[in-house]
Order: structure tokens, then C-alpha cells, then sequence
């Protein structure tokens, strides 16, 4: 899709002060994905609650789930549905294979012409009020009916649903462990169209304090913060690549994390920057994908599978976003297991090698130690401590 069409696309979205029987589709994206609604996975909700965003609500519930129970909320992104989006991203196929609860809210033409969630829409964007609002009642509904843990509620979600997943983080933080932003936008940089049209063609940089304290204004909360994962296409000409910078900015402005990255990777081929706090977790990651357009970053995950399918705005790079983004989350350490009714963990995936040779060489030595009290053992923990600071991965 060109730039001049994307241009003239948003100039016909509705403003944020017309009534819905106001307000005009205009230049209609395409149907993406039209016939994937023919998905069963996902199940319509009605009656979740308070519904002031007009918004519809999906979900998908597997019939195992792992202990403690987990939910993750999707946005899909404008032109786009909650099933054709969940077929694409492959999230219930996830969802099934690793046990854990989804919920997808779905954008209404009534609202918004081009179904984008309205991400720069002060009465969606606040805390308790519109879209904002309607996306948490549907987050209490799944934890009160499923039993979901409060302590494993996360999000994520592509361009216009990113920027909506921002605005979930910075209104309810308190609510999410954890959040995935791809090809979205930080929280506060619009409150009109033209803002939003500036972020998104020119993401002008601002200082990560500024854009800390759009976040610490949205709520009375002070901390702990969710942790963050952002993802961009380097060659996105629709949300300008910039803005996944300044989201990350934004997030380690409130964890208090320099600017520096602690650890530069290559994952899958694609650059990955992670900062962490003083006990080795990562509390903030970005991956680049180099030459990549806008979209979802779809590929074959670590265990060979494929989860979702090519279209528009989903895109083949090699690269499995929403199992990257789910191991981030912390939800890949289990496995639907059919012929058993309980579910069984996975064993962690064995540390780089030159990491399992060193913690092999301390738990040797350790155990060869003629000091070390024979009746007590050797202290494992304290092993993998001394051979992640020698390997760097520790302070």
C-alpha cells in the first residue's frame, strides 16, 4: 500500500469528537482475511460487562490449561477481524499447544471506519473510559470465569492494536506482567488525528523522562512496571520504525534501565536488544527486522513448528513473533499432552554451550572441594550463580 494512499486512508478516519451516527467509513481497507472468520477457535462473549468502547469480544479456551492459569489479550490491527487476525498470527493454535486462555477484542466499523482501535482518542485512552475500559471489563470476565491468575495477564498487538497494547500497559499496568508491541506506537505522543499522523510518518524523538511520564500519568500506580517486548519492521512505511525506539524509551524510563543495551543477540537472523535488572531478568527486549515491512513477523518457532499464515500485514520473515513473544512471557514451558489428562512440564531448554561447560566445570569443582561439608552436598544454586557472573550474564 503506498504512503500517499495511507495518507489520504487516515485523513477519512473518524475524528475523535464525531458520534458514531456521525461519522463516515470513507476509504475502506479491504476485507483482509475475510474468509479466515470461518476459524472455529475463537468463540464470541456477550454480557462480559461495561462495554462504553463498543467493542466485541472473542475467546478461546483450551481444554487443558497449564498451572497457574494464563491469559493473553491480542489486538488485531485496521482492516482486520479477531479471527482472520488469530488464523494469521497463530495464537489459538499457540494457545492449544501451550495451555494458556485468549482474549481478542474486535473493533467495530461504528467506531472506526477502517476498524483500527482508536489509539489516539483521549475517551478511549483513559483509564475506566471507552475502548480502554471495555478491554479490561472482558480481562475480568475471563479471570473471574476461568480462574485465570491475576499474576499472568499479558498483551500484545500489531500497529493500531500496538498502539492500543500501549495503552492498555500505561492505563492498567498494574493489571499485565507483561506486553508485546509490533509496529505500534508509544502511549501519549497523540490525542487527535493529527498527532496520530505525525507519530506514525515522522516519530519525532522526545526524552525518555517525557515519554515515562505519559505512562506514570495514566494511573496512580508506581511500580513494578510490566515488562516490555517491542518488534519493527525496518523498512515499515506505514508506522515509522522510529516509534519502536521510542517505546523502549518510554519503558526503560520506568524501569530505570539505561539507555545502553546490556545484550545485543542475533536471533533467527535479526538483531535483539535486552536490558535487565539486577536479578538477570529481562525486563525490556527489541527486535529490528531488518528489510521487513509492515506486519507481523511470522516463521518457524525453536520446536519446528509454524504457527499462523501468510496475508496482509502478516508477513514471512523467517521469524516466529508469537512464539518469541510467548517465551517472553514466560508461557513455552509446557506442552498440550493428549494421552495424559494432567499437563507435564517441559524441561528448560539447556543453557549455550560454552555456558553448560562452565557450570559444568563449577559443579566439579565444587564437589571436589576438600572444605566442602560432604554431608550437605554442594549448593546448585549458588554454582549457577558464580558461572553466569564468569560468563557475563550476571553481575
Amino acid at each position: 500500500m503506498s504512503l500517499a494512499r495511507n495518507v489520504d486512508l487516515l485523513r477519512r478516519l473518524p475524528r475523535p469528537d464525531q458520534r458514531p451516527d456521525q461519522r463516515l467509513d470513507g476509504l475502506r481497507l479491504p476485507d483482509f482475511g475475510a474468509g479466515a472468520d470461518g476459524s472455529n477457535s475463537l468463540r464470541e462473549v456477550t454480557g462480559f460487562g461495561d462495554n462504553p468502547g463498543a467493542l466485541r469480544m472473542f475467546a478461546f479456551v483450551p481444554a487443558q490449561l497449564q498451572k497457574p492459569r494464563a491469559l493473553v489479550v491480542v489486538l488485531h490491527g485496521c482492516g482486520q477481524t479477531a479471527a482472520a487476525y488469530d488464523l494469521g498470527a497463530g495464537w489459538s493454535t499457540l494457545a492449544r499447544h501451550y495451555g494458556f486462555a485468549l482474549v481478542m477484542p474486535e473493533q467495530q466499523r461504528i467506531n472506526n471506519g477502517n476498524t483500527c482501535f482508536n489509539w489516539f482518542n483521549p475517551e478511549d485512552t483513559a483509564r475506566d473510559s471507552g475502548e480502554a475500559r471495555s478491554i479490561r471489563e472482558m480481562i475480568a470476565h475471563m479471570v473471574q470465569t476461568h480462574r485465570i491468575d491475576p499474576r499472568r495477564i499479558y498483551i500484545t498487538g500489531l500497529s493500531a492494536g500496538g498502539g492500543m497494547t500501549s495503552v492498555m500497559l500505561a492505563t492498567y499496568p498494574e493489571v499485565f506482567a507483561a506486553g508485546a508491541v509490533i509496529a505500534g506506537l508509544p502511549y501519549g505522543i497523540a490525542s487527535n488525528l493529527r498527532e496520530a499522523l505525525d507519530g506514525m510518518f515522522h516519530s519525532p524523538a522526545r526524552p525518555e523522562r517525557e515519554l515515562g511520564d505519559f505512562v506514570r500519568r495514566a494511573s496512580n500506580h508506581r511500580g513494578p512496571w510490566p515488562k516490555m517486548s517491542v518488534w519493527h519492521g525496518s523498512a515499515d512505511r506505514t508506522v515509522n520504525p522510529g516509534n519502536a525506539n521510542e517505546i523502549v524509551k518510554q519503558w526503560l524510563d520506568l524501569h530505570d534501565l539505561p539507555m545502553t543495551p546490556m545484550a545485543e543477540t542475533n536471533v533467527d537472523g535479526y538483531p535483539r536488544q535486552a536490558w535487565w535488572n539486577k536479578d538477570g531478568e529481562t525486563l525490556v527486549e527489541s527486535y529490528a527486522i531488518t528489510g521487513m515491512a509492515h506486519g507481523t513477523p511470522l516463521g518457524l518457532a525453536d520446536n519446528e513448528q509454524r504457527y499462523g499464515v501468510e496475508g496482509a500485514f502478516l508477513i514471512e520473515a523467517g521469524i516466529s513473533s508469537s512464539y518469541h513473544i510467548a517465551k517472553f512471557f514466560g508461557l513455552t514451558g509446557w506442552i498440550h499432552d493428549a494421552s495424559k489428562a494432567e499437563a507435564k512440564p517441559v524441561p528448560a531448554r539447556s543453557p549455550a554451550p560454552h555456558l553448560a561447560r562452565t557450570i559444568r566445570a563449577k559443579v566439579a569443582e565444587d564437589k571436589a572441594e576438600p572444605t566442602r561439608d560432604q554431608g550437605r552436598g554442594f549448593d546448585l544454586g549458588q554454582v549457577i550463580t558464580r558461572a553466569l557472573t564468569a560468563a557475563g550474564l550476571m553481575k
